[in-house]
Parts: C-alpha cells; structure tokens; sequence
C-alpha cells in the first residue's frame, strides 16, 4: 500500500465520518484512528424580558373607554412592500462580506444599476469565497445586511428593483 492510497482511504474515513479502521493486507497491517472532537462548551444565553411595571390606581372623574394595547418592539423594518421588489436570497450559511477586501469600496450600494450576473457580494463559507451574483438587472434598493456578519441559507441579502 503506497502514501497515496492511504492518503485517500484517510480522506474516505473523514467523508464517512468513521472513527477507527484497520486493514490487513497480507505482511502489510494499517491502522487508522481519528481522533473525536472536542466537545463545543454550551453557549450560555441571556434572554432578557420586560419587568412588568404595576398599576397605580388613582380615582379620576372618568374612566377611560378602553387602554390601548401594548405591544412589543417591532422588528428591524424589511423594506418597504409600496412596490414588488426583488429579494437576493443567500444560498448557502457563512459570513457576508459586501468588498473584495477590508477598506476596498463595496460591490453595490442602494441606488446603484446593476445588470444580471454582475457581482453582488461575497459569502465566505468553509474558507471557501464564493461570489453571489445578480439574477435580476435593476436598481439596488436596501442591502439589508453589514458587512462581516453572519447570515443563514435563504437569508434576505439585497432588495432591488427589477426593471420593467
């Protein structure tokens, strides 16, 4: 058994996520033992909630008809629905980056004109830079995330609208 074949059976064990190999090949033994990994030490969560203030009861002439009801903070406002915009999805986790480099000016910016395939941003996953591009010719509306932060798959990138 050469270094090359071994190397792939190494690589295959890792695909295959198996942890422990032997084989025996006539007067040639191999044994492969991968090591586990570390367990990830638990994210601790802090979940803030509002305090319930009390009521203080005070007499008036005339009770109100009805409170208005309270209700929680609003999410971040998406861009506005007044017309049909086109959303660029991210197709995969990582982390956004909207420039080719740090202090490089960004791919796009709100106002810009972009044409289909033209580069919109960059998504690093698995030390992997992989370029999100256009599928639509528009005007870039909102970019609705910054720069180096984390995103999911299907995520909300750009806001653009598409040209008639």
């Amino acid at each position: 058994m050469n270094q090359k074949e071994i190397k792939e059976l190494i690589e295959f064990l890792i695909e295959k996520d198996i942890a422990e190999f032997e084989l025996e090949r006539g007067d040639v033994k191999v044994r492969i033992k991968r090591a586990a990994p570390e367990p990830q030490q638990p994210v601790e969560r802090i979940i803030s909630v509002p305090t319930p203030v009390p009521a203080v009861h005070m007499p008036v002439a005339h009770a109100p008809s009805a409170a208005p009801p309270m209700h929680p903070a609003a999410p971040p406002a998406a861009p506005e629905k007044k017309e049909d915009l086109h959303m660029v999805k991210s197709p995969m986790v990582g982390t956004y980056y909207e420039s080719p480099s740090p202090g490089s000016p960004p791919f796009v910016k709100p106002g810009d004109s972009i044409e289909i395939g033209q580069l919109l941003c960059i998504v690093e996953a698995m030390k992997l830079m992989n370029e999100i591009e256009s599928d639509v010719a528009g005007e870039v509306v909102q970019c609705l995330v910054k720069n180096g932060q984390p995103i999911e798959y299907g995520q909300d990138l750009f806001a653009i609208r598409a040209k008639k």
